[in-house]
């Protein structure tokens, strides 16, 4: 065992801060040596210690597919990768269906996602729609683009306890999105009373260990209730797909390392898709989708990419984690 990696671990897992020589020491490691399953295991320690030993499911309920002139070229939904040239939207009655589906089926939180251009007052309007129709303890959270402090606030009324929101790797050379928006959006969020949740994600394999640190360290310095990663789904006939796809054990490494850098005060630990060997690294979070998804070429998801809230649980269960019965614990105030 090298001693340097062992003491940085130990450190970590204690709770001290690091610093990011010693993140990109981490990140440095190669995969399936005693210093890897050193730092998985003691990432496993930590998210268990951090929420209890409880996982949770949250659910996904996709609004839209349309030509997004964002551009984030990892996304099917990017103008430019020409997946879907026309635009569709779920009605209220369907969105709210998958929504009551989705706490039927005993998700921790439900999600509203759209595109980063998707009219503003209608995803609130879609948003009260279905608290309106959901129990008053089901946690309701906001996917959707850059936003104001104003509009923040009417999130909040609308009956959304947090938001998910992401400074992504390649944000402003892979997405028309402005770095600083993004930082504004998680200012706005908390002065609004939002919880945040994030992840350093769409992680490539053309992704430099510098980038992993910084989108790591400012993942723990936006104080989320839930950081992790995920990796990029290369999508057919994108400028990116010529990169491929990391590896589910080498992502499950990466989600290991985040979890030592972030405080154990931060429960979550996410990964996505659903995986389980991600899980047994330390991600005691997974998503269901429905609806539309970033990540698949089909309208609707669900019975495609998009897995349910009971396959989750059962990922989970292969890695030996309890599921949280009822609502979030993350997004708990």
């Amino acid at each position: 065992m090298n001693s340097r990696i062992e003491d940085i671990v130990r450190n970590a897992a204690a709770n001290e801060w690091l610093n990011n020589e010693e993140i990109a020491l981490l990140y440095k490691v190669p995969l399936f040596t005693e210093e890897a399953a050193f730092i998985t295991q003691a990432g496993r320690k930590k998210s268990e210690a951090a929420s209890n030993g409880l996982a949770e499911v949250h659910a996904q309920v996709g609004l839209n597919v349309a030509p997004c002139p964002m551009n984030c070229m990892f996304c099917a939904f990017a103008s430019a990768n020409k997946l879907f040239p026309d635009s569709t939207e779920f009605t209220v009655e369907e969105v709210v269906s998958r929504s009551l589906q989705f706490e039927k089926d005993k998700a921790n939180a439900i999600y509203l996602m759209a595109t980063a251009d998707y009219n503003f007052n209608k995803f609130l309007e879609m948003g009260k729609e279905v608290r309106k129709n959901l129990k008053d303890e089901t946690v309701l959270i906001a996917n959707v683009g850059d936003f104001n402090a104003e509009q923040a606030i009417q999130l909040k009324d609308a009956g959304f306890a947090g938001i998910y929101h992401a400074l992504r790797l390649g944000e402003g050379k892979d997405t028309r999105l402005k770095v600083e928006n993004r930082f504004k959006t998680f200012r706005n969020a908390k002065e609004a009373g939002l919880i945040l949740g994030t992840c350093v994600e769409p992680v490539g394999p053309e992704h430099s260990i510098e980038e992993l640190v910084e989108k790591t360290v400012i993942n723990r310095d936006a104080q989320p209730c839930f950081s992790g990663s995920a990796r990029r789904i290369p999508l057919p006939g994108s400028d990116m797909e010529k990169y491929g796809i990391v590896s589910e054990a080498r992502m499950a490494f990466i989600l290991a390392v985040v979890r030592l850098v972030i405080p154990e005060s931060v429960a979550g630990n996410c990964t996505h898709e659903p995986n389980v060997i991600g899980a047994a690294a330390g991600a005691n979070l997974l998503w269901a989708e429905s609806g539309s998804n970033p990540r698949d070429t089909e309208e609707d998801t669900e019975g495609k990419r998009g897995m349910t809230v009971g396959e989750c649980r059962q990922v989970l269960t292969e890695a030996e984690w309890d599921v949280l019965e009822g609502p979030s614990a993350f997004f708990k105030m």
